[in-house]
């Protein structure tokens, strides 16, 4: 495999076409010293591999675009050469940025014409279900310019003001209503000409791409998530993963 774009066939898809861009160009540094996060090895394969098949896996997306760090594409272009992907997605390796917001956008820059929807998916969601790919690709074809997964909070949240120093105590200044709260996921899934205009125009500190359409003035709606969407970031989710991974070659084959 190269990082040249293969043929599809046309046949096998109908409606807009559908691409995944992957920001993979992060260290990690709260899973600690060693590898950056996405290269983390997760039942063997590293987290990015199980990323780039989880949105491969969906019928839609027809190709998927790592977004490496700055002097690391060579290796993930080999990386992705040496682990078994699905035939009929192209794949796509890129540099990336400084930050998330300026990869992101390399990997928009980097984007065919022929391709009208756009997923941003983190590689630290290795474990996302192709149900959830395939809801967020579907609420952008009924016409959200915007969409997200996302779970409804467990656990009550409070609004605290800020510490002067680490491990002092924060005082509550309101408790949110938390049936009005979700926690946000990846894949997060936009009209193409939409997100160019927002990373075009916001220009400030965002956690995440709908955050940047919401400063547009425009609707994000949200989907329903999965539970096992969520992010690796300490040791303790890459032993979730682990467990989850497992399971589901006990029971599905995975």
């Amino acid at each position: 495999m190269s990082d040249d774009s293969r043929p599809t066939p046309s046949a096998t898809r109908t409606g807009p076409r559908t691409a995944a861009v992957i920001p993979a160009a992060g260290r990690g540094v709260r899973l600690g010293p060693g590898a950056p996060k996405a290269l983390r090895a997760l039942g063997g394969t590293p987290m990015l591999i199980h990323a780039v098949r989880a949105m491969a896996a969906s019928r839609h997306v027809s190709l998927v675009i790592v977004v490496a760090p700055p002097d690391g594409a060579g290796e993930v272009k080999s990386l992705l050469d040496a682990h078994a992907l699905p035939e009929r997605t192209d794949f796509l390796v890129v540099p990336g940025g400084a930050s998330r917001q300026e990869s992101v956008r390399l990997g928009l820059d980097a984007l065919p014409a022929d391709y009208d929807i756009v997923l941003v998916h983190d590689a630290a969601r290795p474990l996302v279900p192709v149900d959830t790919v395939d809801a967020v690709i579907e609420a952008v074809r009924e016409g959200a310019p915007a969409v997200v997964p996302a779970l409804p909070l467990a656990d009550t949240v409070k609004q605290v003001e800020p510490a002067a120093a680490p491990g002092e105590p924060e005082p509550v200044v309101a408790t949110p209503e938390r049936g009005r709260l979700r926690a946000v996921q990846t894949p997060q899934g936009f009209d193409r000409a939409t997100l160019v205009r927002a990373h075009t125009e916001v220009t400030g500190d965002v956690t995440d791409d709908a955050g940047m359409v919401e400063q547009l003035g425009l609707t994000v709606v949200a989907v329903p998530g999965h539970e096992e969407a969520f992010k690796v970031t300490r040791p303790l989710d890459l032993v979730l993963a682990e467990a989850v991974l497992a399971r589901r070659r006990l029971t599905d084959g995975f």
